[in-house]
């Protein structure tokens, strides 16, 4: 490994850079997501579309189109299923909310004593910061004024509407842009490599983009495919504890688990829930998401490591600080994209010079003397080539 040495204005110039990058990555997020999943899911499906345009000698764009097809049907056929029971959950959330209350009563005693430290802590502060006094008012932090029923419906309302609006507009811009990259996006990468100064140059760059695309679809296949069985799992649990539309369930299941460690944390919870709405007690509410805990300590610590455990590892703390800077730029697209990326990035570092110990400082700790080089890691128990 050759040390470089960089001087101090380089190195201000090089940070200056990369705020600029997050500056535009944040501002200009309606239009770089949509790519950037465009991108994405153009490395999914890189091996369905080889072996039709390959195997079956359909033209790029003929099989370009039938891949996009067989997208939008899947998405509209989740979105289909699961629609109307969300819909009626959503419309049941009042009578929902009452009853969870009603088994949490026990947890009245100490939600009120946490509201009446928060009521202490903002009355010593608002001495401190002289505005204490008029009327010996104060306002509750945890408790802030509901607004009235008909306008929060339609605020809801419009709120729903307008974000339906823009992820429409952002789904059919990757769709576009995913279409274009199937059917063209052999001839890019071969314009590209053609510019390149030198023969080691078009090699390292063919290397990049074959490790890139070869890693990245190879997790997002696996993964997907494991997800599907954790969703199918749970929505069994579901159907043998009684609780109502389990395929919505196994769907929620499935969507959560492509976001690391986040995702099945959200979904205990949300397992939780829904469980002490339909369960006259609270131990037997926590049978569901018991169930839901283990099925994905089964999942994360035993089946992909088993499958995966060959590949290489990204360090697990970087994960976790990928997934809370992109979740915090992006949302929850950015959660889901934030290993990708991270793997993306690794792959770059490795077969750049300059960048190489920021690779080996990326990557993972080894599996013992006869372990292979370091991969990819969804979370600490994902990973990846």
């Amino acid at each position: 490994m050759r040390r470089s040495r960089f001087s101090a204005q380089t190195i201000c110039l090089l940070i200056l850079t990369v705020l600029a990058v997050f500056y535009t990555l944040y501002f200009a997020a309606a239009i770089i997501l949509p790519i950037v999943l465009a991108l994405v899911a153009n490395l999914l499906l890189s091996a369905p579309m080889r072996v039709l345009h390959a195997r079956l000698r359909l033209p790029k764009t003929l099989a370009a189109l039938f891949l996009i097809l067989c997208l939008f049907g899947v998405v509209g056929a989740i979105g289909t299923a699961i629609s109307v029971p969300a819909a009626g959950w959503i419309s049941r959330a009042p009578q929902t909310m009452a009853a969870i209350q009603t088994h949490m009563a026990v947890l009245g005693g100490p939600l009120r004593m946490i509201q009446a430290a928060n009521e202490r802590i903002e009355n010593f502060l608002a001495v401190v910061s002289g505005r204490s006094g008029h009327g010996g008012g104060h306002v509750a932090l945890l408790a802030p004024s509901a607004p009235s029923a008909e306008g929060g419906l339609g605020t809801f309302g419009s709120s729903v509407l307008l974000g339906t609006r823009a992820f429409v507009g952002q789904l059919f811009t990757m769709m576009l842009m995913l279409f274009f990259l199937l059917a063209q996006g052999d001839s890019l990468l071969r314009r590209f490599v053609e510019i390149m100064p030198t023969f080691a140059d078009k090699r390292r760059a063919v290397q990049i983009a074959y490790q890139i695309e070869r890693n990245v679809s190879l997790y997002l296949t696996t993964i997907t495919i494991i997800n599907v069985l954790v969703g199918l799992a749970n929505m069994l649990q579901c159907w043998a504890f009684g609780l109502p539309n389990p395929l919505l369930w196994g769907v929620l299941a499935f969507l959560l688990n492509y976001i690391p460690i986040i995702g099945p944390l959200t979904g205990i919870v949300i397992y939780f829930v829904i469980s002490l709405f339909v369960f006259p007690s609270v131990l037997q509410a926590l049978l569901p998401p018991m169930v839901y805990l283990c099925i994905h300590l089964m999942e994360g610590e035993t089946i992909t490591p088993m499958v995966l455990a060959r590949r290489f590892t990204l360090n697990p703390v970087l994960v976790m600080g990928s997934l809370m800077f992109w979740d915090w730029l992006w949302g929850v697209w950015g959660a889901f994209l934030s290993v990708p990326m991270l793997a993306v990035f690794k792959i770059i570092c490795d077969h750049v010079e300059v960048l190489t110990p920021i690779g080996h400082i990326v990557g993972g700790p080894t599996r013992g003397p006869k372990a292979h080089p370091p991969a990819v890691v969804a979370e600490p128990s994902h990973e990846v080539e």
